[in-house]
């Protein structure tokens, strides 16, 4: 193992994992007093997780809002599972960047965008038959998608300075 380029992908994983330095967010931590209602914030985080990993391959379910809710429970629940879902590489910089920022990034917002016209057009044309329904489900997406994209993003892409937006 003297050269690392010749590594698998599966070790190259392993070692970025093994040397990725880890970040201690103690700090965001305020632990419930009581130890009942820890254990509950603890089980609704991991629910949370699990929803926000089903939303991965799942369209219709969205994952960044499971995880900000997983790790607002495993802030009042556990030290450890708020450090370790912090320190995922897929979910841990949208989840600081809300956390420390009010912000989502740019192109998670995009990708959630894009996702809920797919689906939801999908949803709309071929499974959904009541014409009631269709408009409704029309209608909740374009609010959803202007929800979103109002959210504030710091990394967006700015306008030149003096541009006029009306042209």
């Amino acid at each position: 193992m003297d050269n690392p380029e010749r590594l698998t992908g599966t070790h190259n994983a392993y070692i970025l994992a093994c040397v990725m330095p880890r970040h201690d967010y103690t700090d965001h931590v305020s632990k419930h007093r009581n130890p009942g209602l820890r254990l509950l914030f603890l089980l609704l985080g991991c629910l949370f997780v699990a929803l926000g990993i089903t939303g991965v391959f799942l369209p219709l379910l969205p994952t960044t809002p499971f995880m900000l809710l997983a790790a607002a429970c495993f802030a009042r629940a556990s030290t450890r599972f708020y450090n370790w879902l912090l320190n995922t590489r897929t979910f841990g910089p949208s989840i600081l960047e809300w956390r420390l920022h009010r912000s989502i990034p740019y192109r998670t917002k995009l990708t959630a965008i894009a996702t809920m016209v797919v689906t939801l057009t999908i949803s709309v044309v071929l499974v959904i038959e009541h014409p009631g329904l269709q408009g409704a489900l029309a209608v909740l997406g374009v609010l959803l998608a202007t929800w979103m994209y109002r959210l504030p993003s710091r990394d967006a892409p700015r306008r030149p300075h003096g541009s006029d937006p009306k042209s």
